[in-house]
């Protein structure tokens, strides 16, 4: 993202600070026209662990003080005169506010009050939910370079002097980060921050806890009677009491008490992933169950070294046995108390770290006798399954009781179509309007505590940026993952988080014999491990090419791809086809086939298959290696 001008003017580098203040006038009148605007740079640079609600009050309180006097030099330097400087003089003192430590914002600002109801800027869809998750990590110095690039327009010099001047240690640093991160976030970043979703100014509204404001009332009106009773007790009883037993002092110690997120968090938190799962189930109150779940997952709290306790996710009957979830900030835990025989409680520990709104989506409960039964998270409002063999037939309804269960998922199994599988099931959820609109997607079961994410990424279109996967519920998505969907079953068991289909390139065949996609399907494994599988799909079977392990290809961070493999005509004719990624200029074969073409394909007539070399050539002029399949590479 590079945002270069702003009233005309390419860098305001000669807006660089004084310690003088505007006119009291000037400064209220640049107030109030800069209102939002200000507003809009404070609630970007703000920690987003206020949550969203007291984060627009937060960014509204900062910049409606940012008019009081203090002691000390002021932050920003100006002319001594004109609106302009005023504005100037506002956004330093806005963003110099904004940096403070969260616990100073959080309790030493005067917030504007919204009684009874919670406000939240409006929800966006997938690109804003994964910009705010960005924002969320970065720090808040990088996110105020950022925010001074894309709303006010400065260039990096006069950025490093509003942070300079605003105490940041390091200015250079967050504007080398702000750049990155607007760079790591595609080019539409800026349009995206300008939107409605990062607008503190317009906000929805909703009530809070209608039910928990009636019985802290009661509660209230409770506690004062029993303080009226027990100080008039306590004048009557004047003996000592006996001092408590003291425990034994070769006793191991408890097993921590888990953590209980409050019910509405997962809307008012920038960070929609396991840590905002309330506890639910039928089961959750009971404790002695709970705690003999926390002590199996850490047994004499050897485990529990860390800063906090594991969240309590869900604690119910399932299928007659007793099961507990738990998150642990690193991984998901599953203990499981069968009811009946003499079966040993069973514990399941997965990674579940780094996830996000559709990774943190599901848990599976229980397995049994061909049917899964999912706890699914608080932000799902629909559900339902579908075939992904079957694109056309629309996805039944899925049950979700008021504890998140749902009614079992039949596996799907059938009869295998010809060299293909049987069915393969895929949850097609639908996210909540509070947090995002318009998101549905889909996950599918390969035997983790979570299922898997399925995206897919269109073909380039030449001239256009690189494109990002995007969710594959669509009519589009679920069409192209038709043609996959039986490439997922021996993914099963391996650790996978989530997997992308990656039309990278399109091919016209020989002999008028239609079109043929190149895919590369890339499988993500919560240790951060890569695998992709790569396949000509012509017109009939899929033809594989090759399987590469702990690869970065075919994602963000190998985004050029070459391919190549034999194909049979319908007439019998053998070609050696090859193609390349939007990036490939050239691509050259040598071995048993020698030939060359310009652009990213290339298609040849070949003899008996042979052993043969792929390259391909980069706008730079470097060289890239192309995969080929087994055969051609002499069985390696």
């Amino acid at each position: 993202m590079h945002v270069s001008q702003r009233n005309g003017t390419s860098d305001r580098t000669a807006r660089i600070p004084a310690p003088r203040s505007p006119s009291r006038d000037a400064a209220e009148a640049a107030l109030v026209e800069h209102y939002p605007a200000l507003v809009r740079l404070a609630h970007l640079i703000l920690p987003p662990a206020l949550g969203r609600h007291r984060r627009v009050l937060a960014a509204h309180a900062l910049v409606q003080r940012s008019l009081a006097r203090r002691r000390g030099p002021h932050p920003g330097r100006h002319d001594a005169g004109g609106e302009d400087s005023a504005h100037d003089w506002l956004r330093a003192r806005v963003v110099r506010g904004a940096l403070r430590p969260p616990l100073t914002v959080s309790v030493g600002v005067a917030l504007p009050r919204a009684l009874g109801l919670r406000v939240f800027p409006r929800a966006g869809g997938t690109d804003e939910l994964a910009l705010d998750r960005a924002l969320a990590a970065a720090d808040p110095a990088t996110r105020a370079a950022l925010a001074l690039t894309a709303f006010e327009g400065l260039g990096p010099a006069s950025v490093v002097a509003l942070l300079r001047a605003a105490g940041v240690p390091d200015p250079e640093r967050a504007s080398n980060g702000a750049e990155r991160l607007a760079a790591s976030c595609g080019p539409g970043t800026a349009g995206l921050l300008r939107g409605p979703e990062f607008d503190p100014c317009t906000v929805h509204l909703r009530p809070t806890d209608l039910l928990g404001r009636r019985r802290r009332a009661r509660f209230a009106a409770l506690a004062g009677t029993l303080v009226l009773i027990g100080a008039t007790a306590a004048v009557a009883l004047d003996a000592p009491s006996a001092p408590a037993p003291r425990p034994p002092v070769s006793a191991a110690p408890a097993a921590p008490a888990p953590v209980r997120v409050p019910a509405g968090r997962w809307a008012d938190t920038s960070r929609v992933d396991f840590t905002a799962w309330p506890a639910r189930g039928g089961l959750a109150a009971d404790r002695d169950l709970v705690r003999r779940a926390v002590a199996a997952w850490a047994p004499g709290s050897s485990r529990t070294t860390g800063p906090e306790p594991p969240s309590l996710l869900y604690a119910g009957k399932v299928d007659g046995a007793r099961v507990v979830v738990l998150y642990t900030g690193r991984s998901l835990v599953r203990y499981t108390e069968p009811g009946t025989g003499r079966a040993r409680p069973a514990l399941v520990e997965t990674r579940a770290d780094d996830s996000d709104v559709t990774t943190a989506a599901a848990v599976v409960l229980a397995r049994a006798g061909g049917r899964t039964r999912y706890l699914l998270a608080p932000w799902i409002a629909e559900a339902g399954v579908r075939d992904l063999r079957d694109p056309r037939t629309a996805a039944r309804p899925l049950r979700i009781a008021s504890d998140g269960t749902t009614d079992p998922v039949s596996d799907g199994a059938r009869a295998a179509v010809p060299g293909g599988c049987g069915g393969v099931p895929a949850l097609q959820l639908r996210s909540s309007t509070l947090i995002v609109e318009d998101h549905a997607f889909l996950l599918v079961d390969l035997g983790g505590l979570s299922p898997v994410h399925l995206t897919w990424t269109s073909l380039p279109v030449p001239g256009e940026p690189a494109r990002r996967p995007r969710e594959a519920a669509g009519p589009l998505g679920l069409a192209a993952w038709s043609h996959a969907a039986c490439s997922l079953p021996p993914l099963r068991d391996s650790g996978v988080r989530a997997v992308n289909r990656w039309e990278f390139a399109a091919q016209t065949l020989p002999e008028r014999a239609g079109r043929a996609l190149w895919v590369c399907t890339r499988a993500d494994t919560w240790e951060g491990r890569g695998r992709v599988d790569v396949t000509l799909e012509p017109p009939g079977r899929a033809v594989p090419v090759t399987t590469v392990r702990d690869t970065a290809a075919c994602g963000r961070f190998g985004q050029d791809v070459l391919a190549g493999a034999f194909w049979s005509a319908p007439r019998g004719t053998r070609y050696l086809l090859a193609a390349g990624s939007r990036r490939v200029v050239g691509v050259r074969a040598d071995g048993a086939v020698s030939a060359g073409a310009p652009g990213p394909v290339l298609a040849a007539r070949a003899g008996t298959p042979a052993p043969f070399r792929l390259s391909g050539r980069l706008p730079d002029g470097s060289s890239l290696p192309g995969w080929t399949t087994p055969s051609a590479r002499g069985g390696g």
